[in-house]
């Protein structure tokens, strides 16, 4: 790595892009199914699936990692960097990630379209607006939000309870003043009086339906069993009851199409959709994986968090609804984030890193392994091989990189260092020569629990088996709430349970593998058009906020002495 190491914007900038037709061409997507948008993106039409059926499937690995710290542990950047190595080792691969929220690029995480020399590219279109999907999912849910406030100031057909609406309106912006608002205000002509809020648009239940979705008739189908509300007999009200389905299906007939993009090193991303990882499936859409799966040799999809939220809910609901199995499992472990799992150091985002987490110490990152061990039982747990790719950092010791590869070998793990961050694909070749192996190994896959337990019994084995809880404690508000929703027949849908993404258990401050506790079930909801029930288990916030530097300060457009802008400050 050179001093000083030039930013993810300036490396973005002097990559040498290819023509999408021709990454397109090489991948199969037929010629009529490409839709250019601009000169960095294209969307893929829907009916490349069928089109493509003929092809060889590849083989589906999904990346996950070690549960991380604050500023993450790098899933994305290595997600790209393999996906780049594979043409290094005489294999093609395609990857298939989420579209970033722009709240979090304002804010303080920036963008996430990888990072140093494992980037998708143009960066600039990638963490700003894209093709617009996310405007489409915003507006698709903000016009289900103004046709249930019309349906109550026409005369309320459907008998909605005021109090228990669950449909509030979403914004892809942080602002946490927009939580908890008031709606009506004013005369008789400005409508109902009532409480409700704004959630970011990744945490639309539209955005869920959307990547867990298979067709546009399937999406059209989802939007109408959306529920909006309650009556005060507790019957559902839903999206087609109030006559709004049909329209924000229409408002998403160009999102549905997944966005093609390369990276800095010309490998196909398929790029689409963003669910909020803490409430929802936190991975990129299904009819992605089906385009990708036939694209190439390896689809590599990257899960969010640690594998104990986004790769349970790709095993247990995308793999569920799509109908794929996973031939194999990257886990992605860093020093840094095993040395913060031994409790030793508190990890700020925004803030540097503690000098004692700096300084070589094996001993610590064996204190911390208990999470990386938990991990990997856990992809263990749904039959499906796991490979530990060690995320190297650079100033990182040699003794605690072998520590992370005295803890995989012991669990029987293949591993492999990587340094793709400074070194492209060529600084993952071993990685991707391990992943190889372990997806030509014969896969076991299997979801945790059947459709028809029932939702009691799927929530206590994922926080026995996956959190390794004691059990759980329901409280007597989700009791209910449980009872009405296997009464409505919600009973038969896979569980998405809300819990923070600093900890395998539902306490942040718990480090490690935590045992002796209990998963308390405070509220459940139900996204029954995204075909999940997802039971809250700690504070989640559906909204963030900016801190006091965010990231919105330092981006601008800078202007040569012609006139010509370019974006600056976009990390």
């Amino acid at each position: 790595m050179t001093t000083p190491f030039p930013s993810d914007l300036e490396i973005a900038r002097h990559a040498q892009l290819k023509p999408l037709p021709d990454i397109a061409a090489a991948a199969g997507i037929p010629a009529e199914q490409l839709e250019p948008f601009g000169t960095g993106t294209a969307k893929v039409g829907l009916d490349a699936i069928d089109a493509m059926a003929d092809r060889p499937r590849g083989r589906y690995v999904v990346v996950s990692a070690i549960t991380p710290t604050p500023l993450g542990e790098g899933k994305t950047t290595t997600t790209v960097g393999l996906g780049q190595a594979f043409q290094h080792i005489g294999s093609s691969a395609t990857i298939a990630i989420r579209q970033p929220s722009m709240g979090p690029t304002f804010g303080i995480k920036g963008g996430a379209a990888g990072g140093g020399y494992s980037q998708v590219v143009p960066m600039e279109l990638f963490n700003l607006h894209l093709t617009g999907d996310m405007h489409a999912v915003t507006a698709a849910h903000n016009l289900c939000s103004a046709m249930v406030d019309a349906h109550l100031y026409h005369g309320n057909e459907s008998d909605l309870d005021l109090h228990n609406i669950t449909w509030r309106r979403v914004l892809d912006v942080n602002d946490r003043s927009l939580r908890n608002i008031v709606v009506g205000m004013g005369g008789r002509l400005d409508g109902i009086p009532r409480e409700t809020g704004f959630d970011i648009t990744a945490a639309s239940e539209v955005m869920a339906t959307l990547a867990l979705t298979t067709s546009l008739q399937d999406l059209r189908e989802r939007l109408g069993r959306i529920v909006v509300g309650y009556t005060k007999a507790g019957d559902p009200v839903s999206a087609e009851e109030i006559g709004v389905a049909g329209s924000m299906a229409v408002l998403l007939m160009e999102a549905i199409k997944p966005n093609l993009m390369q990276t800095l090193e010309n490998t196909p991303a398929l790029v689409h959709t963003g669910p909020f990882g803490n409430i929802a499936t936190g991975n990129s859409s299904i009819v992605a994986d089906r385009i990708g799966i036939r694209m190439s040799e390896f689809l590599l999809t990257e899960a969010g968090f640690g594998a104990d939220m986004g790769a349970e809910r790709f095993f247990n609901i995308k793999c569920r609804h799509s109908g794929l199995a996973p031939d194999a499992a990257v886990l992605v472990a860093t020093v840094r984030g095993l040395k913060a799992h031994s409790g030793n150091h508190r990890i700020v985002a925004g803030r540097p890193l503690p000098e004692a987490l700096l300084v070589e110490n094996p001993d610590e990152v064996h204190q911390g392994g208990d999470n990386l061990r938990k991990q990997l039982e856990n992809m263990r747990l749904h039959g499906v091989t796991p490979v530990v790719a060690i995320n190297v950092f650079p100033g990182d010791h040699r003794g605690d990189i072998d520590a992370i590869a005295e803890i995989a070998s012991e669990y029987g793990a293949r591993w492999a260092t990587s340094t793709h961050f400074a070194d492209g694909g060529r600084g993952a070749t071993e990685l991707a020569t391990a992943v190889k192996e372990a997806a030509e190994e014969p896969s076991e896959f299997a979801v945790l629990y059947p459709d028809d337990l029932p939702l009691r019994d799927k929530i206590a084995i994922v926080a026995t088996k996956v959190y390794g809880a004691d059990g759980i404690d329901v409280s007597a508000k989700a009791a209910k709430q449980l009872d009405l929703y296997e009464r409505a027949g919600f009973g038969n849908l896979p569980v998405c349970i809300a819990k923070t993404h600093l900890s395998i258990s539902s306490d942040p401050s718990l480090k490690g593998a935590p045992t002796g506790w209990t998963l308390p079930v405070r509220e459940v909801r139900a996204s029954v058009g995204a075909g999940f029930v997802y039971p809250i288990c700690g504070d989640m916030r559906t909204m963030p906020g900016l801190g006091a530097t965010p990231a919105a300060k330092e981006i601008d457009l800078e202007f040569d002495e012609r006139g010509r802008a370019k974006i600056v400050g976009l990390s």
